[in-house]
This record gives structure tokens, C-alpha cells and sequence, in this order.
């Protein structure tokens, strides 16, 4: 849940950052002459993390000046560190790594939500990607989809885990659900770990977790996939399906990742980053980083990847109207 007063202290700002942009300078030839923030509204040590302390290397590398910083505002459903970025003033020495739950999902499942995630940003570019994966204990009866579907219809109620409430997992394992009209009981769990080891001791029927998460376990006969967020089966998995081929492409919605300013950043500024990140993300060493990492590198530039934002915003809405979750203001 998140804090009431959390969300309305930081709904005070918009006026503070509406006098900051009003003042927002044009961009200096020397861009980057002191060292730029990329706040990240998640703790440090987790892939997402690594995942921005690794880009910012590269950003100075490839850009100069005094190096790019990456500073951790996690808190109340990633709230509190995507306003912060929402409210800096727009000068091109602050810039916001987030996800689709901080930039998508959150402006559809969080009431009175104090930034606007499209309105309030100028897009640089997408970064990565992470498939989502519905996954059963090695030991369940159910081979497919379809199997678990009919089981969770005429065999009395599944249980389901999933990282957390209104996390990614529940929201795609709850639209399984309730599409398929199924009788389940949802298992919240505190993050992804411990909703993995219990479903592969058999507590719970299913899981929906980030591919990157389980394919160990799915590659070992510890569990097994029932389809994948994949667009085509893996050629090192043939045995897994894509969630369109198992009937569910509903499904298929994946984590994605990517780099925003505020809104009325100079333009060249959002180009200069824009341009730079897909040499980035092609260079052999970034690559294998984020593979190490379990991202596939997607790279879109910013008209693109405002485009895809919108469409991920309706598609949020949608999951959000369809299953109910909510995360209380």
C-alpha cells in the first residue's frame, strides 16, 4: 500500500516545478558540464539497478563531462523516485530509468497518482525488455495452458503466487483468470524468490514470473513452462510455447525499461541521449552484460518510443478495468 501521506506530500510540487521549467535554460554547448543524476525509483542490488549503473558508465563514456550518477529513490509502489524525476527542473542534469509499472501501469492502478507519466516526460528512449513466463511445479498434472485452464474451471480453485500485489505477475496471472472465468485463489509474495521456491515445492498451482527468474529451474525439469511472452518459441526451449500459441495472447505483456527527462528538457539535449543509446546497447560488452542480467536488449528511439508508451498506457488501463487491481492512494 502506499502511504497517504507519501502520495500527498509529493503531490504538493506541481507548482514548484511548473516556476523551474518556466526558468529552464536553453542547452549550453558544454552539455554535460557537471555530473548528471539518473534517479531510479528502486532499491539498489536488483537487476534493474545494475541495469542503470551499468548504462550510466556508458553514457559518460560515450557522452563526457563528469559522469553520469545513478541515485536510488525507491518507495511507494515506485512513486516517491518517479515524481522526484517528474518535478527536477528540466535542464538536462536529471533523468529518470524507469519501467512500465513507473511510466505505464502505475497511471491506471494508483488513485490520485502525482505525476503524469506520459504529460510530465519527454521520452530519450527504450532500452530493454524481459519476457514474462506462466510457469507449474514439475510435479503438476497440467501439460498446457488449456489443461490448467479446464482444471482451474471444473476441478475446484487454483492458487496462484505472485511477487506482490499489484506487481506485473498479478495483474497477467489475474487477467489469465479471469478471461478463462477460472476459480483461483491469488498467494502474494514479498518479491519474486520466495513465490519461485514455493511453486516449485508444489504450494501453489502457478506463477507468472520474469522468464530471466525461472529458465534454470525450467531447463533443469524443476518446473515447467506453459507458455512464454516470447513471439516465437526459443530455439534452446522448442518444448515452451508462446502464449499465442497456447491460446492466451493476452498474455504476452512484458517488463520493459527505459530512459525519460522531464518534460521541456532543451531538445538537443533529448537528442544527443537519444542518439547515443542504441550505439550503447549494440556495443558487445553492453550486450553481454545485459544478457547476464536476463534483458534483451530493444532499443527504440524517442518519437518511436513515445509511441509505444501511449500504447502501453491503454493497454494498463485495460488489464487494470479487467482485473480490478488497485493500489490505494
Amino acid at each position: 500500500m502506499i502511504a497517504r501521506r507519501r502520495l500527498l506530500a509529493v503531490s504538493l510540487v506541481p507548482a514548484g516545478l511548473a516556476r523551474a521549467r518556466a526558468q529552464a535554460p536553453a542547452a549550453p554547448e558544454t552539455w554535460p558540464s557537471r555530473p548528471v543524476r539518473i534517479l531510479l525509483a528502486y532499491p539498489p542490488g536488483g537487476s534493474t539497478d545494475v541495469l542503470a549503473r551499468t548504462l550510466a558508465e556508458r553514457l559518460a563514456a560515450t557522452l563526457g563531462g563528469p559522469g553520469f550518477v545513478v541515485e536510488n529513490r525507491p518507495g511507494g509502489a515506485a512513486v516517491v523516485g518517479t515524481q522526484a524525476a517528474a518535478v527536477a527542473a528540466p535542464d538536462g542534469y536529471t533523468l529518470s530509468l524507469g519501467t512500465n509499472q513507473t511510466h505505464a501501469a502505475n497511471a491506471a492502478m494508483v488513485r490520485d497518482l502525482p505525476y503524469r507519466p506520459v504529460e510530465d516526460f519527454a521520452p530519450i528512449g527504450r532500452l530493454a525488455e524481459v519476457h514474462h513466463a506462466l510457469v507449474v511445479p514439475a510435479s503438476s498434472a497440467a501439460r498446457s495452458l488449456a489443461a490448467l485452464a479446464a482444471r482451474g474451471r471444473e476441478g475446484g480453485p487454483l492458487t496462484y503466487a505472485s511477487s506482490g500485489v499489484g506487481s506485473a505477475s498479478h495483474v497477467i496471472a489475474e487477467s489469465f483468470v479471469r478471461r478463462e472465468r477460472l476459480q483461483a485463489v491469488h498467494v502474494p509474495y514479498r518479491g519474486g524468490a520466495q513465490a519461485v521456491t514455493d511453486t516449485v515445492a508444489g504450494t501453489v498451482d502457478f506463477f507468472v514470473s520474469t522468464w530471466p527468474q525461472v529458465v534454470t529451474l525450467v531447463q533443469d525439469g524443476r518446473l515447467r513452462c506453459l507458455g512464454l511472452g516470447a513471439p516465437r518459441r526459443l530455439a534452446e526451449l522448442p518444448e515452451v510455447p508462446s502464449f499465442a500459441e497456447a491460446g492466451a495472447p493476452y498474455m504476452a505483456v512484458d517488463a520493459w525499461f527505459g530512459l525519460w527527462a522531464p518534460a521541456q528538457t532543451p531538445q538537443p539535449i533529448i537528442d544527443r541521449l537519444s542518439a547515443a543509446l542504441p550505439r550503447i546497447l549494440a556495443e558487445p560488452g553492453m550486450t553481454a552484460r545485459l544478457a547476464t542480467l536476463g534483458f534483451l536488449p530493444a532499443p527504440l528511439p524517442a518519437v518511436e518510443f513515445a509511441a509505444f508508451q501511449r500504447a502501453e498506457v491503454a493497454r494498463w488501463r485495460g488489464l487494470v478495468e479487467l482485473t480490478g487491481i488497485r493500489l490505494e492512494g
